[in-house]
């Protein structure tokens, strides 16, 4: 049970978050004087006052946990009536606990117990954080996603939010995610709640009202709120037959609507991308040409870090990076059977083999061709990836007998970790992209980044200017082979120079690095 009196950190609902209010600075010391003992007027109470306390406490506790009992076994819980006890109850608590923290400290010989007793009270303080939804289609799954069911899967965890935890929470503020939730803007603004709606992927799926009230939500409340792939009548006449767009209807009903980078926003609203639906399109310009969106950069993972990461034999930092990445290097090319040669350049291939997004098919065409050309210095290639492209890449290893210079394996995740770290440079070629991690992932590990100049990448990626001591990676602006050969070529240009100039600019991308991307830059944005 939540409680909307207290500022608290978002909330998270599957894809769907809820931020609470902070009462007036007036009304919470209006009720604090009528609910706190002696100790907020700074009379600090005595060792049988704080037992007092926790025991009424505790009573308190068990009285709401055999109301939510009683009430769910007969049918009668009356949540309004219910949510106003736990308030008052919380309020005491929490006020009353924070009074016990400062007066601990002065009671010699009572301090374990006071500290044993405060952590009891927070552990069952009625102020659940957490809601999970829960469905028997989440169950025995060995895959997030499945090539027939995630519609269903997404009904199901929409319906959970709708018909129980929106109105358990009955949140302020709720933060949505791409498709899958794209029917709880709609809910939201029939209820009066804010809502923010993030695009992660331009990716949308269909259906109609009685497919949605066959898996128990009643979309009849909230109808018109949704965009639909014809203008909608009545709504019998729009129920069985007119069907639902779900990330339009999430970006359509949204309060705000954040992309995951400035540059794919603009694209998108400009119309660069031909596969972006027209509906969508629109309904994001909508949005931004009246100031209601913008785009917010994700970051990487913390478990992206050189100095902690554990799949990695050797950690380091910007001031001591040259002779573990070498020593990561060798690692690495143990792991994937290439020739061990810490001096050999090392391009590495991070994401999923998609051909339509990824630009994997702009590596393939010329791949045999840069092998060859740089057959002196030893270039190699290692991809750790999965998808149907894979096989192209197989192919030419195979072709060439070039093993031990082009290794190809499935997407592991300490591989993955260990390509950063024993790696020079990353190949991230994408026709498009909403933001993308890895380009952000791999300057923090002194790899550097080879790039389309697109979406995402252009906002984390500038090019490389090593006597104005600027940039982080590797540029080119048309998607062609031509653009990535360019591109690969000045990476190798850098690779030449002399060891120190490397190890300078390097350690500089690693320090700019950690301080632009992680959470905190990102939760800053939002």
């Amino acid at each position: 049970m939540a409680e909307k009196t207290r500022a608290a950190a978002p909330k998270r609902v599957g894809a769907t978050y809820s931020i609470q209010k902070q009462p007036s600075k007036a009304a919470s010391n209006a009720k604090a004087s009528e609910q706190v003992p002696a100790a907020s007027a700074g009379v600090e109470p005595s060792r049988e006052e704080l037992l007092k306390e926790v025991a009424r406490l505790q009573a308190a506790v068990s009285r709401l946990q055999n109301a939510v009992q009683h009430d769910e076994s007969t049918g009668l819980l009356n949540r309004r009536a219910f949510v106003e006890r736990a308030k008052a109850e919380f309020l005491r608590s929490r006020r009353y606990e924070r009074e016990m923290a400062l007066t601990i400290v002065n009671l010699m010989g009572f301090n374990r117990i006071a500290e044993k007793h405060i952590d009891r009270v927070r552990r069952n303080t009625p102020e659940q954080r957490i809601h999970l939804a829960e469905d028997r289609i989440f169950y025995h799954r060995d895959q997030v996603y499945s090539t027939d069911e995630n519609t269903r899967i997404a009904l199901a965890f929409q319906r959970e939010v709708i018909n129980h935890i929106i109105p358990t929470v009955q949140p302020d503020l709720i933060h949505c995610n791409d498709w899958m939730t794209g029917l709880i803007p709609a809910v939201a603004k029939q209820r009066g709640i804010k809502c923010l709606f993030t695009v992660h992927n331009i990716h949308t799926e269909k259906l109609t009202l009685a497919e949605m009230e066959d898996r128990g939500i009643d979309a009849a409340e909230f109808w018109d709120k949704l965009y639909y792939e014809s203008r909608p009548g009545n709504y019998e006449q729009t129920r069985s037959s007119n069907r639902v767009d779900l990330l339009t209807s999430g970006i359509f009903a949204a309060d705000y609507v954040n992309t995951v980078s400035p540059t794919f926003l603009d694209e998108v609203v400009m119309g660069h991308h031909s596969f972006v639906p027209p509906a969508i399109q629109r309904e994001l310009a909508n949005k931004k040409y009246s100031g209601h969106a913008s785009g917010i950069l994700n970051a990487p993972d913390p478990a992206f870090e050189p100095e902690t990461d554990e799949y990695i034999v050797q950690h380091y930092s910007p001031a001591d990076h040259v002779e573990a990445r070498r020593a990561n290097k060798l690692e690495l090319q143990k792991r994937l059977g290439l020739t061990q040669n810490a001096d050999a350049p090392v391009l590495f291939w991070p994401s999923r083999l998609d051909p339509v997004q990824k630009g994997c098919q702009l590596v393939t065409d010329i791949l045999y061709s840069v092998l060859a050309d740089y057959a002196d210095r030893g270039l190699q290639v290692a991809v750790v990836a999965n998808g149907a492209f894979q096989e192209h890449f197989r192919n030419i290893a195979k072709m060439h007998s070039i093993h031990q210079r082009l290794a190809v394996h499935d997407f592991n995740e300490g591989l993955s970790h260990l390509g950063y770290a024993g790696s020079d440079f990353i190949l991230m070629p994408s026709s498009f992209e909403p933001c993308g991690l890895p380009q952000m992932i791999s300057p923090k590990f002194g790899s550097l980044p080879i790039v389309h100049d697109t979406g995402g990448l252009h906002d984390t990626i500038q090019p490389l200017n090593v006597e104005h001591d600027t940039g982080n990676g590797f540029v080119f602006q048309y998607f062609d082979t031509a653009g990535l050969r360019w591109a690969i070529d000045e990476a190798m240009r850098f690779q030449a120079l002399p060891a120190d100039v490397k190890a300078l600019q390097i350690s500089r991308i690693m320090v700019e690095a950690k301080s632009r991307f992680n959470h905190h830059a990102t939760a800053g944005q939002y």
